[in-house]
């Protein structure tokens, strides 16, 4: 059997006027044909009525405050409007105010994501300032790899959309192929390259020298002069096939040994200027 429709209004009025009279529950639904079961909800609920709600009192923030949690939230930028407030010893006062007195102070951004920087990291980044101090960086060769896409920089996807504007489609390639890798180098006002490292090649250690091998060194560091080489200072970042003790070795056998080979510190910025190019 199917459910019954809800009470209507009329029977509902009909309901009133019968408890007026003094009507019973199940004579009220026999006279209704409706279950009493659904009479006697209707009386219940209209007895308990709609509960009022209770505006809490709205607090108010002094400017001393106000002082308080400009400071804490400089001091905490990543706590939440609650946290902030609570740190300051201020209660009872609302989610939506809090929200608008911090949007009054500052700006929500998103943290920048870096790596952890311990003490050895932070006593190597002086090491390796105090070493090169006195450096001619003009006679520093910087390296570095690029994937170059047929669609735009990896992950880049964004642009303005106008309201109402359906947002454009980027289509996928499934099989790949959409870019490629380059090995370029700067020195002074000289561009290395850019040399392409082959598809479906992976640069481990060994692949990594062997691309050194058939484009840097041969087509480019042979026809340097010995007093050039002697004085020219390799940078590579700390990528596992640079840095590892193969890669060391076989650069070292080329003529790159340690006092032309650039250190790198760990988990460090991007400063290297072929980055801009």
């Amino acid at each position: 059997m199917g459910q019954k429709k809800d009470l209507t209004g009329s029977e509902k009025s009909k309901i009133v006027r019968y408890l007026a009279e003094g009507c019973s529950t199940l004579k009220i639904a026999k006279l209704l044909k409706r279950d009493h079961r659904t009479i006697k909800r209707f009386i219940q609920n209209s007895q308990q009525g709609r509960k009022k709600r209770v505006e809490k009192p709205r607090r108010k923030i002094t400017a001393h405050e106000l002082r308080k949690v400009k400071r804490a939230a400089a001091t905490m930028p990543l706590a939440t409007s609650l946290a902030i407030f609570q740190s300051c010893n201020i209660t009872g006062v609302p989610k939506s105010t809090r929200c608008a007195i911090l949007r009054d102070m500052a700006k929500v951004r998103k943290a920048e994501r870096r790596p952890p920087l311990n003490k050895t990291h932070k006593l190597k980044r002086q090491d390796w300032a105090k070493k090169y101090l006195k450096t001619d960086f003009s006679k520093v060769l910087w390296t570095d790899e690029m994937r170059v896409s047929l669609d735009g920089p990896d992950g880049w996807a964004r642009g303005w959309i106008g309201k109402g504007q359906r947002a454009p489609v980027r289509l996928r390639r499934q099989q790949g192929g959409g870019g490629v890798l380059v090995w370029a180098g700067i020195i002074k006002d000289e561009l290395v390259g850019p040399f392409r490292v082959e598809d479906g090649v992976k640069l481990n250690s060994q692949s990594y020298c062997q691309f050194l091998e058939d484009t840097f060194f041969k087509q480019w560091y042979r026809k340097k002069s010995a007093s050039f080489k002697k004085n020219m200072i390799f940078m590579q970042d700390n990528a596992p096939s640079h840095a590892s003790k193969y890669s060391t070795a076989w650069l070292a056998r080329k003529g790159i040994k340690e006092g032309n080979l650039m250190t790198w510190p760990p988990c460090s910025p991007d400063l290297n200027p072929i980055e801009n190019l």
